[in-house]
């Protein structure tokens, strides 16, 4: 779909079982309200004599964190997946996501689940759910098919 689009057109899925992504695994996360993207890359740079005092550089490296946030709803499968990984450590806190863009496109990736809020809050607000999901190696980005004109 060409021109721009609200975000929420971008659909995330995480895998209930700590899988893979089979489709059957994987569940939406009822309730999340925003979303943040983080690239980080590694940078190696060097000045070398050629180049008369300016610097080189080169994309060594790259991870990926995307934050979430929204409401606590208990008895949705993605959104207790997530609450009870709060406490989980080691490989009980890896899955795989899916995000698929409004193009089509999807970027499939292992990562790690830190959650950051636990149904803490005010006494008359609807108690948070948020976490980071954090790139445990090279994901898969899949392109959209092309847009017939």
């Amino acid at each position: 779909m060409p021109g721009v689009y609200p975000c929420y057109e971008n659909q995330f899925r995480i895998d209930c079982k700590g899988g893979s992504g089979e489709p059957k695994d994987l569940a939406t996360i009822a309730d999340m309200e925003s979303f943040s993207v983080s690239i980080d890359g590694n940078v190696e740079e060097w000045k070398p004599y050629d180049q008369l005092g300016w610097t080189r550089r080169l994309v060594t490296g790259k991870s990926i964190t995307i934050s979430v946030s929204g409401k606590r709803n208990v008895g949705d499968r993605g959104n207790n997946y997530i609450n009870d990984i709060a406490l989980k450590m080691g490989s009980e806190a890896t899955t795989t996501l899916v995000w698929e863009f409004p193009s089509g496109a999807t970027l499939t990736m292992r990562g790690v689940i830190n959650v950051t809020e636990w149904g803490s809050g005010d006494s008359t607000a609807a108690a948070p759910l948020a976490f980071d999901f954090m790139s445990d190696g090279k994901p898969t980005f899949s392109e959209a098919a092309p847009i017939s004109e």
